[in-house]
């Protein structure tokens, strides 16, 4: 498909995410002296900045392509979770169907900003309870069959209690179902159409490898003990290597200059369900998924990819 082609079939596109949200806060300061109470810098905040995060920036990197969005997710009945419903209804092409959870905190990731760089993150959290999972699991029900597919953004909250089923009614419903996996046990994950675990992530569950060869053939153990059609590894300054019934596809990282990787993982598999959705094969879905996240690691904090920047000509 020509670009134009790739960005008219992806505004017909309709998916669904479903996950754990949160808010990304930033405070961004100044950096001139060292405490006098403890041997840590001391920053004068001089601006603060808030974005969706978790499963919300993964839709957010979905609608920005230009997809239309349901965002499945739970919050709290606190400041953090109004804030993030008032950001995604900025968002016109996502619906948000956040429910509220009066036991829980929103999670909220504080970054203190100086210099450029991230001197500290903060983490707010706590689980949703099984009463509100529950329903949320009877809306995921209406919500698939009007999906081209599904997303499930799993950051170890606890939103994500029945993924398991959710796996299993996607499939049921013809659709394909990418799950961007947490943890050490990806059993839960079993008969998902694609799994996107970072170089740590495969690491900690299938082993460590002393050579390609032994990546492979860890890969696809793992792919085929877990039923699952691919296996997409992103490796950092590696890139990414997709692992499927067909064999293995190596794809190089974009040379550019890294400024942030914040969100990265979220961007490759929102651009992954959107091109797999569109029509695209999977091997070209991964190529462009690599092409995103060389674009949005040369932005700050969790941005997104617009199609027009994705499409260019120009763009390796």
């Amino acid at each position: 498909m020509t670009s134009e082609e790739s960005i008219r079939a992806i505004r017909r596109v309709r998916v669904l995410v479903v996950g754990d949200v949160m808010l990304d806060r930033y405070w961004f300061g100044e950096v001139s002296r060292i405490s006098p109470e403890a041997p840590v810098p001391v920053v004068k905040v001089g601006r603060s900045e808030e974005r969706p995060g978790g499963a919300a920036n993964v839709a957010r990197n979905a609608a920005a392509l230009g997809a239309r969005v349901t965002l499945l997710s739970v919050v709290g009945r606190d400041e953090p979770g109004r804030k993030l419903r008032a950001l995604l209804r900025r968002e016109s092409k996502i619906t948000a169907r956040l429910h509220s959870d009066r036991t829980i905190d929103t999670t909220v990731k504080l970054r203190v900003i100086g210099r450029q760089q991230q001197l500290l993150r903060i983490d707010f959290e706590t689980t949703p309870s099984h009463e509100i999972l529950r329903s949320k699991l009877s809306d995921y029900g209406k919500l698939i069959a009007g999906s081209d597919a599904v997303i499930l953004s799993d950051y170890g909250k606890g939103g994500l209690a029945h993924i398991a089923r959710m796996i299993d009614l996607a499939r049921r419903h013809g659709k394909p179902v990418l799950v961007d996996p947490k943890g050490g046990d990806f059993s839960r994950y079993r008969g998902a159409t694609v799994i996107t675990p970072n170089r740590a992530e495969f690491r900690a569950v299938a082993g460590d490898w002393g050579s390609e060869r032994e990546l492979t053939d860890r890969a696809q153990r793992l792919r085929r003990r877990l039923k699952i059609d691919a296996l997409l590894v992103t490796r950092s300054e590696e890139g990414m290597t997709l692992f499927g019934r067909s064999g293995r596809l190596h794809v190089p990282a974009q040379a550019r200059e890294v400024f942030d990787v914040s969100g990265a993982g979220d961007t490759v598999i929102g651009t992954l369900a959107v091109m797999l959705a569109s029509g695209s094969g999977i091997d070209d879905a991964v190529r462009i998924a690599n092409r995103a996240a060389g674009i949005v690691v040369g932005k700050f904090g969790t941005a997104v990819v617009r199609a027009e920047e994705l499409f260019r000509e120009d763009v390796a």
